[in-house]
């Protein structure tokens, strides 16, 4: 395994817009899927008449189908160019949006959701982080993965902004005596632009993500065997890495109630929760990149166990009830705590690989196996937040979504610390 890694330091580093159009990609892929949602979560609420449990469960659904598609997709990964997989998983998910906007029955709709957990993890989610890694050489993975994760954060975020304006454009009355027809109206034109700017999006990296310095040769395998599995699995830092994974993807996966959040227990309309929700959308760029650069000047995964540890002060504050009937400002200050060590977490999780000895011809096997386990969540989290907050309608069951952030930021730190004893030196 040494050998490739011999070779790739003998390779010049990928160019700026490669990790450019790598930011572009790793987010557009998963806005029809995740970020409407979370930026417009009380709209699709009632435009696909669904409950928070329903619409939990659809996200089971992708997380299902996520589970065995890390598990294959990994490997394939390792013996396909990152470019043409992830060209071909944004074309397919565009083309699942227009399926999307037609505001199909819930057994489609699950369906639907299944298809993109084909789309954006088989074909997409261990290419997407082995060019990362490519670009990011032996010293700067934190801010290649911080860079990534921040520039994602960004292209939500103006996504997000995107799909306000729209929707606030093309609704044609009063949005709180809006019908279900006009605010299915006004959705559906949110929609279909995602899809075809989606689209686009994978001509662009068809085209252009390419490594004109770097023999791609020396970046993929003919073929994994189950013995070259075998020793991945066996590396500490991968079985570290999937329970790290996994806490810090469930303080992820809890930012989707943010915008739920300002309007169950605050009191905002849908176009004020969807304005806090993109709020969140923006701090997720300024974050990545800080602690990208941060990680890299220190170490990454120091910086990944003070991201666990901001990440459960800041939810039991919200858990502790603290924050109802407070200024916006400090609303908006509440959720930046949390959001600070969510998504720095969220950014160094894989820039830790290098530090691990994980090699990098190796890394999509590594990131399957990992992923198997680290995004569970997709199955589990939104069916127990839905339970949660529609069980305690209100404070209460907002309450107990933050209480279970705080357990598993804890459990995180505590995997990050072991981590650190390891591979810190």
């Amino acid at each position: 395994m040494d050998s490739y890694n011999d070779k790739m330091k003998a390779t010049k580093k990928a160019p700026w817009y490669y990790l450019l159009l790598l930011m572009l990609a790793g987010e557009s892929v998963f806005i029809l899927p995740f970020i409407l949602q979370r930026a417009f979560r009380p709209t699709v609420l009632k435009v696909f008449e669904l409950d928070n449990v329903a619409l939990g469960l659809c996200f089971s659904v992708y997380g299902f189908v996520a589970l065995l598609s890390y598990l294959l997709g990994g490997p394939l990964a390792d013996k396909y160019p990152p470019r043409k997989l992830i060209a071909i998983a944004l074309w397919m998910t565009a083309l699942g949006g227009l399926v999307f906007a037609t505001f199909p029955d819930y057994t489609t709709l699950q369906l639907l959701y299944g298809f993109w957990g084909f789309t954006t993890i088989f074909l997409f989610w261990s290419p997407m982080i082995k060019a990362t890694r490519i670009w990011g050489g032996e010293k700067d993975q934190g801010k290649a993965f911080g860079f990534l994760d921040g520039g994602r954060g960004l292209v939500g975020a103006l996504f997000g902004t995107l799909g306000v304006v729209i929707f606030a454009y093309f609704l044609e009355t009063d949005l709180e005596f809006a019908s279900l027809q006009e605010s299915r109206f006004a959705f559906r034109y949110v929609i279909l632009t995602s899809s075809v700017i989606v689209g686009l999006v994978g001509v662009l990296v068809w085209c252009f993500m390419k490594l004109p310095n770097l023999n791609e040769n020396k970046i993929i395998v003919e073929k994994i065997t189950i013995s070259q599995i075998g020793e991945v699995l066996r590396l500490p830092s991968v079985l570290l890495l999937m329970v790290i994974i996994l806490c810090a993807y469930v303080g992820y996966k809890i930012t989707d109630v943010f915008s739920l959040y300002a309007q169950d227990v605050m009191g905002f309309n849908q176009v004020g929760s969807a304005q806090v929700g993109t709020f969140l959308l923006f701090v997720r760029p300024v974050v990545g990149a800080v602690i990208g650069v941060l990680a890299d000047r220190s170490k990454p995964i120091l910086w990944l166990f003070i991201s666990f540890i901001i990440a459960f002060f800041g939810s039991v504050i919200f858990a502790l009830g603290i924050v109802e009937n407070i200024p916006y400002l400090l609303f908006l200050l509440s959720i930046l705590i949390v959001a600070i060590g969510v998504f720095s977490a969220r950014a160094l999780y894989f820039a830790v690989m290098q530090s691990g000895k994980i090699p990098l011809v190796y890394t999509g096997t590594a990131v399957g196996l990992i992923s198997l386990i680290g995004y569970t969540p997709d199955i589990f989290a939104g069916p127990a937040m839905g339970y949660l907050l529609d069980e305690s309608p209100g404070l209460k069951g907002h309450q107990q979504v933050f209480w279970m952030l705080a357990l598993f930021s804890f459990f995180g730190s505590i995997a990050a610390y072991k981590y650190v004893r390891l591979y810190g030196k």
